[in-house]
């Protein structure tokens, strides 16, 4: 019975090279001369082998490098369009047959998989359309740049939210129609722990070259830490006023 409840999930990773505030950012040597969107496929596989994960890209030719990465390291993939990203994920959803998906951005190389698994272990079973997690006044963390959460939704819900709008933006971030409606979902939020609400001014998300060079100096500390947390990334960077103040700057420079 839980064999076909998992077969059912898988993780979803939305990646694309066009950014334009930061073209190719996924591919950029990061780290061990590896890209962020490689090491976060090598974190997927070595936390969650037993289920699918899947790397959804765009049709566009520039975004074949995606692909050549994909089968260099033996992970699936599809491509759909690229600026109507709902239909995407409802096309990728139809392929390999997911009834409930787990959404990943690529842009996040310090993506929290304690909380990942948070998710994959309450959502399959439940009857929610959507989970994720939230602050304490109520503000979803994909509208945050903290960078850590990630969030959970049914093929059901997407096929809805296709239904009742073609609104750009919807079409463009996925989940956005359901917090902003959530009267039409069954929607649960998981309230993140309040250590982080003390720590509002780190951001952990990758859009700009600022941000690369930032997060690629602490990635290189947190990794030799010997307890690698969020608790104790977030430590680490609270200590350090030279990166706060950096984060800062990009946070009043790129406003969710």
């Amino acid at each position: 019975f839980f064999e076909l409840i998992f077969k059912m999930l898988g993780i979803v990773i939305q990646a694309r090279t066009g950014s334009t505030r930061l073209p190719n950012k996924m591919l950029l040597p990061f780290h061990a001369s590896k890209g962020i969107l490689e090491l976060l496929l090598e974190k997927l596989r070595n936390s969650f082998n037993n289920l699918p994960i899947i790397v959804a890209t765009t049709t566009n030719n520039r975004d074949d490098v995606i692909v050549e990465l994909c089968l260099k390291n033996k992970i699936k993939y599809f491509r759909g369009s690229e600026n109507n990203v709902l239909q995407r994920f409802i096309d990728v959803a139809n392929k390999f047959s997911l009834t409930k998906i787990i959404r990943v951005c690529a842009d996040n190389p310090f993506l929290s998989m304690e909380a990942l698994s948070v998710l994959i272990s309450k959502f399959p079973n439940s009857d929610l359309d959507y989970m994720s997690f939230q602050t304490s006044n109520g503000v979803p963390v994909i509208r945050t740049q903290y960078g850590f959460w990630t969030e959970a939704v049914t093929l059901i819900a997407l096929k809805r939210i296709k239904k009742q709008t073609n609104s750009s933006n919807f079409l463009e971030h996925v989940t956005n129609y359901i917090y902003d409606h959530p009267e039409s979902f069954n929607i649960k939020f998981l309230e993140i722990q309040s250590f982080f609400e003390q720590k509002t001014n780190i951001r952990m998300t990758l859009d700009t070259h600022e941000d690369y060079l930032l997060l690629q100096e602490i990635y290189k500390e947190y990794i030799e830490l010997q307890e690698r947390t969020l608790r104790s990334l977030v430590e680490l960077v609270s200590k350090n006023r030279i990166w706060l103040e950096k984060m800062n700057l990009q946070m009043i420079k790129n406003k969710k």
